[in-house]
């Protein structure tokens, strides 16, 4: 049976926001509603329900032994979606801790991506990215130097991934993609032979890099609306205000 599995990379130790007693993924940034009693709210949560809205019935959470915390707020559900758990053993970047999942995939499965201290919209962004094919889900940001920019042709189909460079030449960045659980695969496959020829990539953006000079397809879709980055003071900030901007509206 086919299953949409979402993986969270929640193993990070979330130096740039710390000191805190809890694990940034619980930084409670706005509120939800239990019953009738309003409470606040993980940053997390936001990127669990969109992985749900777009079909997530399964949830793989990698995290570090410190971690317990998560396991305890979140525990083995949410809404509908199981949530299971696996350890990144030590801090070796984003592409390692998102590899962790791979032993839970069947062949059929499909595969949601996206990092649990960031807040965006629509909340049904994940559910516009094609099923076929390794897409990303676009953002416009006013400093892409600070994220991953993704450069596109007219078509959407992705030419490079420009990781945190200053002189980036879009404005658009990926927060969230998705893929088939064979295209995971074959990433994974090409992220071990490059670490056994000592090219170790820690970013996403690289791996990518790689895999299209490989011949690789990857497309870039510009649904993304507002994103921000709850790992820091200053995006904790503007995360409130973006929530209060969107609840004026509704």
């Amino acid at each position: 049976m086919t299953s949409i599995w979402g993986i969270v990379p929640a193993a990070g130790t979330g130096s740039r926001i710390q000191p805190l007693a809890f694990s940034k993924e619980l930084l409670p940034v706005g509120s939800r509603t239990d019953g009738e009693t309003e409470r606040p709210k993980a940053v997390s949560e936001y990127l669990l329900e969109r992985m749900i809205l777009a079909g997530a019935t399964k949830i793989c959470m990698v995290i570090s032994h410190g971690k317990s915390d998560i396991v305890e707020y979140y525990g083995g559900s949410l809404g509908p979606a199981h949530i299971c758990y696996v350890v990144q053993p030590e801090p070796r970047g984003l592409c390692d801790a998102l590899f962790r999942a791979l032993p839970l995939l069947g062949p059929d499965d499909q595969v949601l991506i996206g990092l649990p201290d960031t807040v965006w919209f629509p909340e049904d962004g994940l559910g516009r990215l094609g099923r076929d094919a390794l897409s990303f889900l676009l953002f416009p940001v006013q400093r892409p130097e600070l994220f991953d920019a993704v450069v596109t042709n007219d078509d959407g189909r992705v030419l490079e991934i420009q990781v945190k460079r200053p002189d980036a030449a879009s404005r658009w960045v990926w927060g969230a993609f998705r893929m088939p659980a064979g295209v995971f695969r074959e990433l994974h496959g090409l992220w071990r032979e490059r670490a056994d020829g000592g090219e170790r990539d820690v970013y996403v953006g690289t791996l990518i890099n790689a895999w299209l000079a490989r011949g690789g397809e990857a497309w870039g879709i510009r649904a993304g609306e507002s994103y921000v980055d709850v790992g820091t003071l200053h995006g904790y900030h503007e995360a409130i205000q973006l929530l209060e901007r969107r609840e004026v509206l509704v």
